[in-house]
């Protein structure tokens, strides 16, 4: 799958994974919502033109949003090719494409309907199954900048500002963990360092998930490790304020933050002592395309980062 490598100056690599195709674009088909599977998968929503329109307000493929039902296409990218399957009859406007055991995946929606007179939450997430049917309905919370599922199908997410105070029991405490059926697994209590105030990224190291979450600006950015087996929570300072990427394998990390709209980020890496995470080498990258929202996410030490219509990959 990995195509190109590049590097700064300092030697930095990272590998182009995968481009859209010029056939694509000249059909029509934009390139959407992503997600990077725990088995090195790279999987990219399509939807066609006709099924979209152009916000004033959005930059880069943000600005594309669908019209409700629509029809898109799921490219699958792994190393032996690509696999592409139809999606129809989506009934909601997604923030974030989430892969799921069994080559089944999952649409959601970062804001949900306000609960009505029954008291019930509208449905923002939607799983489907490996033939892009729909099989399941329900609600993951109210605003959500981060989302991520782990190796056996737990969904994992942070939340913003507005869901945190907005009403709803489980964006309420900043970060959750979500079962297939919309039941909520797994809550932080009181073992978080302080009440997050926004989810930044996410990423996976085996069977753990990390959240990456801030807080009002005394206390900072934090990395938030979960090991959903035994639901034991640890959380450290970030190096960097408020990433848009973040990848860990053992000891060390990799973060991104992007320059808004423009080709060039600044990577850190950064190493744990056992107490501290602390940056080793700070660096700009240039790359391929321009770097908006919901940009990085992080797989067993492999940080994917969107960039355009390429999608790179950098190690930790």
């Amino acid at each position: 799958m990995t195509r190109q490598r590049m590097s700064d100056d300092s030697g930095i690599a990272a590998h182009e994974a995968w481009s859209l195709p010029a056939a694509d674009t000249f059909r029509g088909h934009r390139a959407l919502w992503w997600s990077a599977g725990p088995a090195g998968e790279l999987a990219v929503m399509l939807v066609h033109r006709r099924h979209l329109e152009r916000s004033r307000y959005g930059k880069g493929w943000h600005a594309w949003r669908p019209k409700n039902p629509f029809t898109g296409e799921l490219v699958t990218v792994t190393a032996q090719g690509e696999r592409r399957t139809t999606v129809e009859n989506v009934r909601l406007w997604p923030s974030h494409l989430a892969l799921l055991p069994d080559s089944r995946f999952l649409l959601v929606s970062g804001r949900t309907p306000r609960p009505g007179a029954d008291g019930l939450w509208g449905p923002n997430a939607m799983v489907f199954s490996p033939s892009g049917t729909p099989e399941n309905e329900f609600c993951v919370g109210d605003d959500i900048p981060a989302l991520i599922t782990d190796r056996h199908g737990g969904i994992w997410t942070a939340y913003g500002d507005e869901g945190i105070y907005g009403g709803h029991p489980e964006s309420g405490a900043g970060l959750a963990g979500w079962d297939t059926e919309g039941r909520a697994t797994w809550a932080p209590g009181d073992r978080l360092p302080a009440h997050p105030l926004e989810g930044c990224t996410a990423a996976t190291e085996g069977d753990r998930v990390w959240l990456v979450w801030y807080t009002h600006s005394r206390s900072g950015t934090f990395l938030t490790r979960v090991t959903p087996s035994t639901g034991e929570v640890t959380s450290h300072p970030s190096p960097v304020h408020q990433p848009d990427g973040f990848a860990v394998r053992g000891d060390r990390a990799v973060l991104t933050r992007r320059d808004h709209d423009r080709r060039t980020v600044e990577l850190t890496r950064a190493k744990f002592d056992g107490t501290t995470w602390t940056a080793t080498d700070r660096r700009t990258l240039r790359v391929p395309g321009r770097v908006v929202g919901r940009c990085g996410q992080g797989r067993d030490g492999t940080l994917w980062l969107r960039t355009g219509d390429t999608w790179l990959r950098i190690e930790a």
